[in-house]
């Protein structure tokens, strides 16, 4: 869950994690540490019709995730680091 500041800006005040509620650090509205933010639009023939969903995890429950597929995640290894 991500909030912002009220003034024009609308710069980044605070990111929790929807699934254990920590608070991922922040500092000048940047994300200081490990974390997924997914916003999935359902479309037709989905029970979700037209509705959007968006989240956030911090990397342990990420990890806690993706420990639960059947099939694992596919990892590459980044070549430039922003």
């Amino acid at each position: 869950m991500r909030k912002f500041s009220e003034q024009g800006s609308r710069c980044l005040t605070d990111v929790i994690c929807n699934c254990c509620g920590r608070k991922i650090t922040t500092e000048n509205g940047i994300v200081k540490e490990g974390c997924v933010s997914l916003e999935i639009p359902f479309g037709f023939f989905s029970e979700k019709d037209g509705e959007i969903h968006c989240f956030d995890l911090c990397e342990f429950c990420y990890d806690r995730m993706i420990a639960d597929f059947q099939i694992p995640v596919e990892i590459q290894e980044a070549t430039e680091l922003i």
